[in-house]
């Protein structure tokens, strides 16, 4: 591929690779911990919170990384806090990172949490009354049978978080080498003289990530429906 590709079109796809396996794996533990709170939990504000969770779907992009710039900016309640202690995320990768966690965060849960409400709660419960404290009954009986659809909800992160750019470029600018990830280089080059053809490469590359990462998630899709049926 860096034959096929340009310095600059695979600057893009190396930032783009490394954003989106940094928003998926930092999110990923909060997604399981909402999802699980989702699935099995019943409290106020409940409704509330799968609201909050979905929001970004809902929202423009554009209002999504102008409300992260608000929060996280230097400026912000929050980014002036994290830039007392050296931690800058607006206009830097992480930044950007942070903006495509939130925008595919929603897949995420919503996969994970498909496959908690498919764990017989049954199970969850004879495990319990054997004596298991409720950590332990999720470590060794929820989490492994919910595992296929943990996997399919980071595979759709990922694939998100690679295609992510109205959030992105609202909070992080398009900066080459910092910030411009695939997205927002094919954007950049459709702006100029003869970018069409390295715009077409990264449309391609593109192409190719969501349609691996959609037939990777429904082939884990196919496995918990199996796993469904047979229990």
């Amino acid at each position: 591929m860096t034959g096929w590709l340009g310095p600059e079109e695979w600057q893009a796809v190396a930032l783009s690779l490394q954003v989106s396996l940094w928003a998926t794996l930092v999110s990923l533990p909060l997604g399981i911990l909402v999802a699980y709170a989702l699935a099995r939990w019943r409290f106020p504000g409940r409704q509330v919170l799968n609201g909050l969770v979905h929001l970004p779907l809902i929202l423009p992009p554009v209002v999504t990384g102008y409300l992260l710039l608000l929060t996280f900016g230097t400026r912000g309640p929050v980014g002036s806090i994290l830039a007392d202690w050296g931690i800058v995320l607006a206009f830097r990768w992480t930044g950007a990172a942070l903006a495509a966690a939130i925008m595919a965060f929603p897949l995420m849960v919503r996969a994970i949490r498909l496959s908690i409400e498919a764990v017989d709660p049954k199970l969850e419960e004879a495990s319990a009354t054997l004596g298991a404290a409720p950590v332990w009954v999720f470590l060794t009986v929820t989490l492994p049978m919910a595992l296929p659809g943990i996997v399919a909800g980071a595979i759709l992160a990922f694939a998100k978080a690679m295609g992510e750019f109205g959030a992105t470029i609202t909070f992080v600018s398009n900066i080459p080498g910092q910030t411009r990830t695939v997205p927002s280089a094919i954007y950049a080059f459709l702006q100029v003289p003869g970018g069409e053809a390295s715009a077409m490469k990264l449309v391609i590359v593109s192409v190719v990530v969501a349609m691996g990462a959609l037939l990777l998630a429904e082939l884990v899709g196919r496995r918990v429906a199996a796993r469904v049926g047979g229990a």
